[in-house]
C-alpha cells in the first residue's frame, strides 16, 4: 500500500482541569526522525509519544510533533530553583557588569527571564494521569494524519501507474522501431563490407562475412533489455499490492528502470529510439521525485 509521508493531522480536546492540542506534520526523509515540541513538565513523555507515533502513524518520515497543554491549575507542578545553576549565572552577571561599566539593573524579574534558572516536576503518577489524557487526542490526531497520507498515496499510485502504462507504451514504440532497425542495420553492414572487399580485390569468405554481420546487429540488439524492462513493470505492480509500505523497493526499482533504459539508449543506433528514450527517461524521473515521498 503506498502511503505519502507527507501529512498533516490536529486534534483538540478541553477538559475539566486542561486543554490539550496536538498537531503532527510530516516530510519524506529517508528514516525516522521524530521531533516534540512540548511543555518542560511533561518531557518525561517525549520518548514515550516517539514510539507511540512510530507503531501508529508513520514508520518513516521526519515528523514534527507540537503538543500545548493548557492547564486550568498547577496542581500537581512543581516549580524549583537550581541554586547552583543561579550562583553561577549571577555571578557572571556581575562580573560582566564590573568589567565594563555596565548600568546595575539587575533585579529578581530580569534574572528570572533566564527560564534555566528553573526546574519542573511532577509526581509520576501525574505523568501516568497525563499519558492517559494525552492518548485520545494523539489518537485523533493521528487518524487525520493517516487519513491524508493514505489519500496523498492513493493519488500517488494512480498516478505512477498511468506512467508506468506510458512508459510500457514507449517500450513496445521502441521494439518495434528496433526490429526493423536490427535487420536493415545488418543488410547496410553486409552492403558496406561486400562494397569495400570488392573495391580492394578481397575475395568473400560469406561464413566470416555473415558471421561479422551477426556479430554485429547482436551490439545493437536490445531484446534483453526490453525483456528486463518490461519484468519491472510487472514488479511495479506486484509491489504496489504489498500491505506493508513500498517506497524503499520501489525506489531501488526505479534504479533498475533507469539502468534499463540508459543501456537502450546506448546500444540503440537509432534517431527515432534516442528520441523515445529522452521521453522516457523523463516519465521515469517524475516517478523517481514521486517515489520520494512515499513510505
Amino acid at each position: 500500500m503506498m502511503k505519502s509521508m507527507t501529512a498533516f493531522g490536529r486534534a483538540k480536546r478541553e477538559g475539566a482541569e486542561k486543554d490539550v492540542t496536538v498537531e503532527l506534520r510530516s516530510v519524506n526523509s529517508r528514516f525516522f526522525d521524530c521531533t516534540v515540541k512540548m511543555p518542560r513538565a511533561f518531557a518525561c513523555l517525549e520518548e514515550r509519544i516517539k514510539n507511540y507515533i512510530q507503531k501508529n502513524a508513520v514508520s518513516r518520515a521526519k515528523v514534527d510533533v507540537y503538543i500545548t497543554v493548557a492547564e486550568h491549575s498547577a496542581a500537581g507542578t512543581v516549580v524549583s530553583l537550581d541554586r547552583g545553576y543561579a550562583e553561577s549565572y549571577l555571578k557572571a552577571l556581575y562580573e560582566l557588569r564590573d568589567t565594563f561599566g555596565l548600568p546595575d539593573d539587575i533585579t529578581a524579574m530580569s534574572v528570572a527571564r533566564n527560564s534555566d534558572l528553573f526546574t519542573f516536576a511532577r509526581t509520576e503518577e501525574d505523568a501516568e494521569a497525563l499519558w492517559a489524557e494525552l492518548v485520545p487526542v494523539l489518537d485523533e490526531a493521528i487518524a487525520g494524519y493517516v487519513a491524508m497520507r493514505t489519500k496523498e498515496g492513493q493519488k500517488a499510485e494512480a498516478d505512477l501507474k498511468a506512467k508506468v502504462e506510458l512508459v510500457r507504451s514507449f517500450t513496445d514504440r521502441v521494439e518495434a522501431i528496433s526490429k526493423e532497425d536490427t535487420v536493415g542495420y545488418r543488410d547496410k553492414l553486409e552492403a558496406r563490407l561486400r562494397q569495400i572487399l570488392n573495391d580492394n580485390s578481397v575475395q568473400i569468405d560469406e561464413n566470416r562475412l555473415l558471421t561479422e554481420c551477426a556479430l554485429w546487429a547482436d551490439k545493437i540488439a536490445i531484446d534483453e533489455e526490453l525483456v528486463r524492462l518490461r519484468s519491472h513493470f510487472g514488479a511495479f505492480y506486484d509491489i504496489a499490492a504489498l500491505p506493508e509500505p513500498s517506497g524503499r523497493k520501489l525506489d531501488f526499482l526505479m534504479q533498475e528502470m533507469n539502468r534499463e533504459t540508459n543501456t537502450i539508449g546506448s546500444k540503440a543506433n537509432n534517431a527515432r529510439i534516442a528520441r523515445i528514450v529522452v521521453d522516457m527517461k523523463g516519465e521515469l524521473e517524475k516517478m523517481r521525485e514521486q517515489i520520494q515521498n512515499l513510505e
